[in-house]
């Protein structure tokens, strides 16, 4: 198949043209709560510490994440989407009432906050899951790099949205497309394909299915490197360009909620461009290589990003680091996807999902670090711990990691 049709080879299969539509309104929904209940939080409290209490919450539930996977493992991943994704619409559906009602208030978005985190976290895992029980095997890394774009482009169009949207009508009418948009995902979800687990596994204790599942991992050099990669971006990276945004923009750049959302559109774009390079170019690749350089190349351009004066330059740093965390991220995807098998396939998802536990104390602990030495000392401080540690499991897993005849490396 020649590189340019690529990114439409999946939707040759009828569930991809459902669960690509349905990832995409949720992403969207998913975007613009984030933003809004973000700034909402910074503008009511005046307090970054508060802000990332608020972001630390909304990933509770990834410690539930191997029950989800386990779940999915068992009743199948589509049943445990569409449960998750109706979960979403009522909370939002909430959240209307209340500011349409005049009733919304910090406490009331903590609370939306934890109860959405407790499942939320676990959105993605079983997205993968469920394109690698319908996809071909040797379709995977595009239909990845396709996948991720759903995320992507929400990030740029719902976050840009959602600001104007805010800045026009206010928190109920924002709410009311969220609400739209995660019943819409809802319904589309409904319509994919899956795959259900045999009766064998159904009928195994749950703790022995929890317990295989780790120890698959442990056991598995290729996904025990990816699964300690994931976790140490999740601490080191991520938290400075999700949850920190909101007080870059209002404190080092002095912007608002629409100059935050094309900050956040920024960083998108480039993770939307670096998806599609992985759609066109997914069976070039060197998936573990890719996975390591790309890692360091975005804690470098994350380094560049915290010395922007200016929201100009800025942009274009997040552009570039947006780029690079893509051609990291996707490659392990496929890798954990490719080397757990139909068997452990949510588990393992399930137990990346984990790694984004790092999210909650990187945001806690910024937040006090700010307040101390400032932002830029403490992206620098994350960046190079991030450098060294990615160095030292590329180092520790390098027979399995590196060699470009490793079946981590195979194209």
């Amino acid at each position: 198949m020649r590189r340019g049709f690529a990114a439409f080879a999946p939707f040759a299969v009828r569930s991809f043209r459902f669960q690509f539509p349905a990832d995409l309104l949720t992403s969207w929904g998913m975007e613009m709560e984030n933003l809004v209940l973000g700034w909402y939080i910074l503008v009511e409290t005046g307090s970054v510490l508060l802000l990332s209490l608020f972001w630390a919450l909304q990933y509770i539930g990834t410690l539930l994440a191997p029950l989800f996977g386990m779940a999915g493992d068992r009743l199948g991943h589509r049943t445990i989407l569409c449960l998750m994704r109706l979960v979403y619409a009522s909370l939002a559906a909430g959240v209307m009432i209340l500011a349409f009602a005049g009733l919304l208030s910090p406490l009331y978005v903590f609370v939306v906050a934890t109860l959405s985190g407790l499942v939320r976290p676990s959105d993605q895992a079983m997205r993968n899951a469920l394109i690698a029980d319908t996809l071909p095997a040797d379709r995977l890394m595009a239909t990845m790099g396709v996948s991720r774009t759903t995320q992507d482009s929400a990030r740029i169009a719902g976050s840009l949205a959602g600001a104007g949207l805010f800045a026009l009508f206010g928190i109920g009418w924002v709410y009311c497309a969220i609400a739209l948009f995660y019943g819409g995902g809802f319904l589309m979800t409904l319509g994919v394909g899956g795959r259900r687990r045999g009766t064998e596994v159904a009928s195994a204790p749950v703790w022995r299915e929890l317990v295989e599942g780790l120890a698959f991992v442990w056991d598995t050099p290729v996904s025990l490197a990816s699964i300690w990669l994931a976790l140490l971006v999740n601490l080191t990276a991520f938290p400075l360009t999700s949850g920190l945004l909101p007080y870059v923009a209002r404190s080092v750049y002095h912007i608002d909620q629409t100059g935050l959302g094309t900050l956040v559109a920024s960083f998108a774009l480039g993770s939307l461009i670096g998806s599609i390079i992985v759609t066109l170019a997914g069976r070039l690749l060197r998936p573990a290589r890719m996975m390591i350089l790309f890692a360091i190349a975005w804690y470098t351009l994350l380094m560049v990003f915290a010395q922007m004066p200016g929201p100009e330059g800025g942009r274009v740093a997040l552009v570039f680091a947006g780029v690079a965390q893509a051609l990291s991220l996707v490659p392990m995807s496929v890798l954990l996807l490719h080397s757990a098998g139909a068997r452990y396939r949510g588990r393992v998802m399930g137990v990346r999902t984990l790694a984004i536990y790092g999210v909650p104390p990187g945001l806690l602990i910024a937040g006090l670090l700010i307040d101390r030495i400032g932002f830029a000392a403490t992206a620098w401080a994350y960046c190079l711990t991030g450098v060294a540690l990615t160095a030292l499991i590329a180092l520790r897993w390098r027979a399995e990691l590196w060699p470009l005849g490793a079946p981590a490396n195979a194209r």
